[in-house]
């Protein structure tokens, strides 16, 4: 609300019910105007500065989709193995159920065209929680978007820090892929 107050931001809508990540983002993209649109989590981790690499494939026309990779040597905070050898597993059975190539399926930090966003993705999201990312992953693969992955800046949090996702999410994660390859 004080960004809003002080004229740093236009708009502001809130959710009366914390219905979850993909209901709050498929709420910001029904809402959403500009000819990109970026998602990236709140909590920080990924820095705002990456914008600019993260845009440029789509604005210079060479994709539709943009995914900020962890794992293709930007700097980063070393954090938690297990966490790790998680995320290459996820990546791994995404992009063999999506024929995909990437390094980071589950990066909070991706944009895309807002036509697509809004017309081609939105109307087929579902999920309410943590399963946003592999669902928008199935959906760009599903729609044959051209997806760029870029080099990222990564700080990620600790558990005492405010990290809240564990291995339930992970299993979560590998039913949503499947699920989403399915549901076309």
């Amino acid at each position: 609300q004080e960004l809003l107050d002080e004229g740093r931001i236009d708009r502001l809508h809130l959710q009366p019910v914390n219905r979850g990540k993909g209901a709050a983002i498929r709420q910001a993209l029904s809402m959403s105007t500009g000819d990109v649109v970026i998602v990236q989590d709140a909590d920080l981790e990924y820095d705002p500065a990456d914008w600019r690499q993260l845009l440029e494939p789509i604005v210079d026309g060479r994709a539709d989709a943009c995914f900020g990779s962890r794992f293709l040597g930007g700097p980063h905070r070393v954090l938690y193995f297990w966490h790790s050898v998680g995320n290459k597993l996820l990546t791994m059975y995404s992009n063999m159920l999506t024929n995909l190539n990437l390094t980071d399926m589950e990066t909070c930090y991706k944009a895309m065209r807002g036509d697509l966003a809004r017309e081609v993705i939105l109307p087929k999201l579902t999920t309410d929680r943590f399963g946003f990312e592999p669902e928008v992953t199935a959906r760009l693969a599903q729609a044959k978007a051209r997806i760029f992955e870029v080099q990222i800046s990564y700080s990620g949090r600790t558990y005492a820090e405010g990290k809240k996702i564990n291995w339930r999410d992970g299993i979560a994660a590998f039913w949503h892929i499947t699920r989403f390859y399915f549901a076309r």
